[in-house]
């Protein structure tokens, strides 16, 4: 197995026994503060490898596929790739990232319902076999740039659709034309993939209905002459053991029903969020403040305890158009905590909102928060940031990844290979 030190892009930190995350957070604060700089990122690589035994515990029967938009840092790819867990690549790049760390083409599928013809032709150069479509125009673009293609059909479902507000994928209806018209290309279809969202709030109907038409497809590519045996349940996991068990318990007896496992069919997932989103935090300072006439309601004001007549709208370095760009696409930003360090008054919190440093009006990060009264300078620490991808960030944020020495020892065991060239690793010590 590739070890971490084969790339020398980035620097891990040991943390010895004793030693916290917060710890860390603590000595780049300063780090940062004498810098003149006022963002970065802690990954703890300890996280995926807990996530990753969370996953074969609860749902060994789904080969994980990681998407490798989720969060493409090196250093997640180099983890992941280490526990041979597939990818799922959106373009060029991501596969070009996962092939430079030992990834087999057998293990990437390039999804993407609309693709360049450089990417199909990069896929078909590298040998990777496996492509998502969804429409007829795509399999012509494949037929002529990829002809050794095996093609998973990305199948509608009700859930993803309300979901969004434009339908990806094919519905059941037009998926016999669609394998009439790979047939005709000499085109192989092989499986289907679709996604159900982690917002769905009646998980047995959706995976009921999304798993009936997957059948209806394997039964209808199996009449043209197809090997179908391939199906892909696609993401939506958020990255907690309830919501996993949740889906687990949704979908077994339906697999058991409509894929038994002498039915051959290889089952795959792609969780993304699952692994990473508890894996990273993000540390901002503030670096604007506006005290505003509080307008929450009086009765919300007394249930909260809270006292004054202050609202505070404070402005952070990093906003939406940053590392928070998931707030555009409606997702949440959970509030922050205040690093130990800031001059606060103790139990006193007032009505707060956090802004970026745009100005503009999409670019607020937390509607409602109760925070004590910060100061410019002082340091938000934001948890689960990991579904956000540092390496898009506009800003380019610095990134420490971690890892505790018992983890670490878990990690080898699982096959990640410890390389001799020690400068790319730093152990942090615990101060008495």
């Amino acid at each position: 197995m590739k070890g971490f030190a084969d790339n020398p892009a980035y620097i891990i930190e040991f943390l010895e026994e004793g030693v916290t995350l917060d710890d860390v957070i603590d000595g780049h604060i300063c780090e940062q503060v004498l810098a003149e700089k006022s963002a970065f990122m802690v990954g703890d690589l300890g996280a995926l490898m807990q996530q990753h035994a969370l996953w074969q515990s609860v749902a060994p029967h789904l080969q994980p596929y990681y998407p490798v938009k989720c969060n493409s840092s090196p250093a997640v790819i180099e983890v992941l790739a280490s526990l041979n867990v597939g990818f799922v690549c959106a373009n060029k790049a991501e596969v070009i990232l996962v092939m430079a760390h030992g990834v087999s083409p057998d293990n990437i599928i390039l999804s993407g319902v609309c693709k360049q013809l450089a990417h199909i032709k990069h896929a078909a150069k590298n040998n990777i076999q496996h492509l998502v479509c969804d429409s007829e125009a795509e399999l012509c673009k494949v037929s002529r740039l990829h002809p050794n293609a095996k093609l998973l059909l990305q199948l509608t479902t009700n859930s993803h659709a309300a979901e969004t507000s434009m339908s990806f994928g094919s519905p059941l209806k037009g998926c016999r034309h669609l394998l009439e018209a790979a047939k005709e290309m000499g085109i192989e279809v092989v499986g289907v993939t679709f996604h159900i969202p982690s917002s769905c709030q009646d998980l047995q109907q959706a995976y009921s209905h999304a798993l009936s038409d997957a059948r209806c497809v394997f039964d209808m590519g199996a009449e043209l002459g197809f090997n179908m045996n391939i199906l892909d349940i696609g993401g939506g996991f958020t990255g907690s053991e309830f919501q996993l068990r949740q889906v687990e318990s949704a979908i077994r007896p339906l697999l058991d029903n409509y894929f038994p496992l002498l039915s051959g069919v290889h089952v795959l997932a792609q969780p993304g969020g699952f692994y990473v989103t508890s894996a990273f935090s993000l540390a901002v300072n503030v670096i604007g403040k506006k005290a505003l006439p509080r307008h929450w309601d009086s009765k919300v004001q007394g249930e909260l305890g809270i006292k004054g007549d202050a609202e505070f709208l404070y402005y952070m370095k990093e906003g939406v158009y940053g590392p928070f760009s998931r707030k555009l696409l409606g997702n949440a930003i959970g509030a922050p905590s205040v690093h130990k360090h800031a001059l606060c008054a103790e139990g006193e919190v007032y009505p707060s909102s956090l802004w970026g440093p745009s100005l503009d009006q999409l670019d607020q990060v937390v509607e409602h928060c109760l925070l004590p009264e910060l100061s410019v300078g002082d340091w938000l620490l934001f948890s689960n940031m990991g579904a956000c991808d540092p390496e898009d960030c506009s800003s380019q944020l610095p990134i420490y990844y971690t890892i505790s020495i018992s983890d670490w020892y878990d990690m080898q065991e699982a096959g990640v290979a410890l390389d001799s060239a020690e400068k790319n690793f730093t152990m942090v010590h615990c101060i008495e």
